[in-house]
């Protein structure tokens, strides 16, 4: 799995990693100057070669870590690669503990390792509304852990059935494209119009079940048609349209096994982090011509221009 030498050499993975970065010219990440920068004899700890801006009027030190997820990292390049592809590569995730073991690096890095790469993996915000004109839009939500009950100021009953307490999701899944999921403090009709109304083109169609929460729909979409789940109707058939809402379902079942089966806990804080991952890994899916190589340059693409650390700024 780990055969190409970027895996296990250092100097193959900053090569690697600067292709995707500067695929043409190297740029200055403080200044944007793109061509005046020159290689110093320094390199960094994570092996990754130091440059310096040849403008007057910045002359700063960078390399291809700087103003990205992987910037002040100590954990070498080539295990750098080595965790962005378990991670793009693995269905249902890769457990922090898996990382751990796999990479030869503590538990606390592989922690932060995991959570750094999920955050290049998060859509940038510049995209466009799901769906448009003919395209089919379909919506749902889910209930998935508990919520933070000091935050809260209320107390949770384990163990009991229904959905107080429980910590609401919202994805939105256009038919052959792409999923956008939200993790919504409240999920009252307001605030789930408002994200339907947000992401999705008033050109489409909108299929969602019989709750309540989308009942302003057939205002905003050229079409709003459900499915009534509570009286065994799971699809139906319009002439050449198939109403459900399977597609979304099953983005659900596959979120669900993973965080359940691989991650096992996440805290209500990171669980943002957690939807971008398995959106990022069904936007650049088998199904749509990406494979694993590409899904992982696609994700080391996102590292750019973001940043996480263990202590934010006051």
């Amino acid at each position: 799995m780990f055969a190409a030498p970027h895996f296990h050499d250092d100097e193959a993975a900053r090569r690697l990693l600067e292709e995707v970065r500067w695929p043409s010219e190297r740029s200055c990440p403080h200044c944007g100057t793109v061509g005046r920068s020159y290689a110093t004899k320094r390199t960094q700890k994570c092996g990754a070669t130091v440059y310096r801006c040849g403008e007057p009027e910045c002359r700063k030190d960078f390399s291809v870590t700087t103003n990205s997820v992987m910037e002040s990292s100590h954990i070498p390049l080539h295990k750098w690669l080595q965790g962005f592809y378990l991670m793009a590569s693995s269905k249902k995730g890769v457990s922090a503990h898996q990382l751990h073991r796999t990479l030869k690096i503590t538990y606390k890095a592989a922690w932060f390792m995991a959570h750094r790469i999920r955050e290049a993996m998060r859509a940038d915000g510049t995209f466009g509304p799901l769906g448009g004109e003919g395209q089919i839009v379909e919506a749902d939500e889910t209930y998935y852990g508990h919520r933070d009950d000091k935050r809260l100021g209320k107390t949770t009953i384990r163990g009991k059935r229904g959905l107080a307490g429980k910590r609401p999701i919202i994805a939105l899944v256009e038919r052959g494209g792409s999923v956008r999921s939200f993790y919504a403090a409240v999920a009252d009709k307001e605030a789930v119009t408002k994200i339907v109304a947000e992401n999705v083109a008033r050109e489409s169609y909108l299929y969602t079940d019989e709750s309540r929460l989308y009942g302003d729909a057939d205002q905003l979409f050229a079409e709003h048609a459900t499915v009534k789940h509570s009286a065994g109707e799971y699809v139906r058939y319009e002439g050449e349209r198939t109403i459900h809402t399977n597609t979304v379902e099953n983005v659900f079942s596959v979120f669900k096994r993973g965080m359940r089966g691989v991650y096992q806990h996440c805290a209500e804080k990171h669980l943002h982090r957690y939807l971008s991952e398995f959106d990022f890994r069904y936007n650049h899916r088998s199904a749509l011509g990406v494979e694993d190589e590409a899904r992982t340059l696609a994700a080391i693409a996102g590292a750019p221009g973001k940043r996480l650390t263990y202590r934010r700024p006051d």
